[in-house]
């Protein structure tokens, strides 16, 4: 059974349609890279999995659950949503740390403030959180991080801050870790840096879906890839398939732009 499964979804700014009739499953354990132009409509599809936009049709299925459906208001509610944004763990193009933390608490914070909401919390603090700082400074050294814990942000390089955001990400242990051309941002001697992270991710089987430019790193990774124009899937298919014999045109033309450049 697919871990998620996107059905017609379509989101509207006014008149402007920016994504129209998007559906596509990811399997457990898959990666897929979502590849196209500025404008394609990407990050809004990312934005509406986190539930940072609502899309005006569509539904959207967790593990066999649906969790959005655009014509059941049930499922819209802002108590349910926050929820839902469980599911989905986000890595922006910018890395949105909070400055004023140290890594180690922008990893942790998040779990900090729901462990608040157990019905143990009073009775086992100290434990609970003791075991949320072990399970943030683990993520960190996997980040090759260890010796940055309490460093704050101004103190880090751009590809460390990404790989702390990274790590905060994978603290609440998502169904679905996403990234926002998590390199977009970084100098080229900083990219390589957080593609590796990503692609060991990606042999640990992390179910992923990764927003990228980076077209020979989606063809390597990669399980699948989707090529998006003016709001549609062009096409989808296996990675190497897709960006090495793509069968549409649209797709063909834009990577040939991509390598000119």
């Amino acid at each position: 059974m697919a871990i998620l499964e996107v059905q017609n979804i379509e989101k509207h700014f006014g008149a402007t349609r920016v994504l129209e009739d998007i559906s596509f499953s990811l399997e457990q354990g898959q990666a897929l890279a979502i590849i196209g132009s500025s404008g394609s409509g990407k990050t809004t599809l990312l934005r509406c999995l986190n539930f940072l936009e609502t899309p005006n049709q569509g539904k959207i299925s967790v593990a066999g659950k649906v969790i959005f459906d655009a014509a059941d208001p049930a499922t819209q509610r802002e108590s349910e949503v926050r929820k839902k944004r469980l599911h989905f763990g986000m890595v922006f193009q910018s890395f949105n740390l909070f400055p004023q933390y140290t890594a180690l608490k922008n990893v942790t914070l998040a779990k900090e403030l729901l462990s608040q909401e157990r019905p143990d919390f009073k009775q086992n603090k100290k434990a609970i959180l003791e075991e949320i700082q072990a399970e943030g400074r683990e993520l960190l050294r996997k980040m090759g991080l260890s010796d940055r814990a309490n460093h704050f942000p101004c103190q880090l390089s751009g590809g460390q801050q990404q790989r702390v955001a990274i790590a905060r990400a994978l603290a609440l242990k998502p169904d679905i870790l996403c990234f926002d051309e998590p390199t977009s941002a970084l100098d080229p001697e900083l990219t390589g840096e957080v593609l590796k992270v990503i692609r060991s991710l990606a042999e640990q089987k992390t179910t992923m879906i990764i927003v990228t430019h980076e077209m020979a790193f989606a063809r390597d990774v990669a399980d699948q890839v989707i090529f998006m124009d003016e709001g549609v899937i062009v096409e989808q298919g296996e990675a190497r398939q897709v960006i090495e014999n793509p069968r549409e045109e649209r797709t063909r033309q834009f990577l040939s732009r991509y390598a000119e450049n």
